[in-house]
């Protein structure tokens, strides 16, 4: 029988020693599971669901003007798009709305013409619509923010803050950030009127915007402007004019704002679709049109065609994943989605006809390759 030397032991002992490290280094790897990487990957990316333009029905002029069931039914039939309670990633859910949300009576907005006047005043409790379809982000940048007043804007930023919904765009909430999962989020929006942030004053919006990016990972940028109506669908890529307004260079204000610090700009206001664009990997919307206009807005024809985008942003926020979902009105307006798919070829005709130069591809099944 061989004798063990001492040399053999030492090497049963250095094996035994290396293959002990490699055990604990198995059992200390799958300690870290793979849903522990995949929650990792999660926390690390924000889906944002966007919409265009929202007016629940006016109680002005009369109160004829709202949804006899209090708008409960407005946006069933679209909800389960907008938001999915069991998703694992944090979200969310934007849109703009059109019009003042309050019950006051407010100093109504004179025009010179009252035949082109429209006043929108959507009842305080309409934000249970909005809360129960999942937005927990608003624009109240637009020219129908003041139609009664300063009065009416302090009452509807009052609800919106009462109801856990984000907001910005008007002068008295020019910002706002917040943190979804542990991601640092900045919003702010513009539009051509006098109480709000001004679209049209680029420069002060880009200091705005740098602010908010050296504050936020994302910063989210919502614009209303351009020319509105069916004959006014392209980015024309200079000052656009509507009843003698200035409405803004809504091509030149999205690529500044990109340049400032932007990771994605939502624009609405022409009340139609208009084209998308990819620049330094941000996403810009140049209009979503009507989503959801209860009796006062023109939904006929394309004006009725809209859109929902589902977006992925990692924590840089760099476009991941687009895509077009399709959504029509019908009378008086109540949004569902189209079978047709409309919204997808405008979007698409119009993508190809602005920015022929470009890289997207949209896909008949409403993703976006770019």
């Amino acid at each position: 029988m061989k004798r063990i030397t001492t040399a053999s032991i030492l090497i049963i002992l250095t094996l035994a020693a290396f293959f002990w490290y490699l055990l604990n280094i198995s059992q200390d790897n799958s300690d870290q599971n793979p849903q522990d990487s995949n929650k990792q990957q999660i926390d690390s990316i924000v889906s944002v669901i966007a919409v265009g333009d929202i007016m629940l029905g006016s109680s002005y002029p009369t109160e004829e003007y709202l949804p006899k069931d209090g708008g409960i039914k407005l946006l069933q039939n679209i909800k389960s798009y907008l938001f999915n309670k069991n998703s694992k990633i944090p979200g969310l859910v934007f849109g703009n709305l059109e019009g003042v949300l309050t019950d006051i009576e407010g100093i109504r907005k004179e025009c010179d013409d009252e035949s082109k006047c429209y006043n929108f005043k959507m009842p305080s409790k309409s934000v249970s619509i909005l809360k129960d379809a999942g937005f927990n982000l608003l624009s109240i940048a637009n020219n129908h923010v003041g139609d009664f007043g300063t009065e009416a804007i302090e009452d509807e930023i009052k609800t919106l803050g009462n109801n856990s919904i984000y907001f910005a765009g008007a002068k008295q909430q020019p910002y706002t950030s917040f943190t979804i999962a542990n991601i640092r989020i900045g919003f702010t929006a513009f539009s051509p009127n006098s109480e709000t942030n001004d679209l049209r004053d680029i420069k002060k919006a880009c200091e705005l915007i740098k602010f908010l990016d050296s504050t936020n990972d994302i910063v989210i940028v919502s614009f209303h402007g351009g020319a509105e109506g069916a004959i006014n669908n392209h980015v024309v890529k200079e000052t656009e004019y509507f009843l003698d307004e200035n409405r803004g260079n809504v091509y030149q204000f999205a690529h500044r704002a990109i340049d400032a610090g932007a990771d994605l700009v939502l624009g609405h206001g022409p009340h139609v679709l208009r084209a998308i664009e990819i620049y330094h990997k941000r996403l810009i919307a140049y209009s979503l049109g009507n989503f959801a206009t209860y009796r006062q807005i023109n939904i006929s024809g394309t004006s009725g065609i809209a859109c929902i985008l589902n977006l992925k942003l990692n924590q840089k926020g760099e476009l991941l994943i687009c895509k077009i979902i399709p959504t029509i009105q019908k009378q008086p307006g109540t949004p569902i989605y189209d079978n047709q798919n409309k919204a997808l070829k405008i979007i698409r005709d119009l993508t190809n006809a602005d920015f022929p130069e470009g890289s997207i591809i949209l896909k008949d099944d409403g993703k976006i390759d770019f």
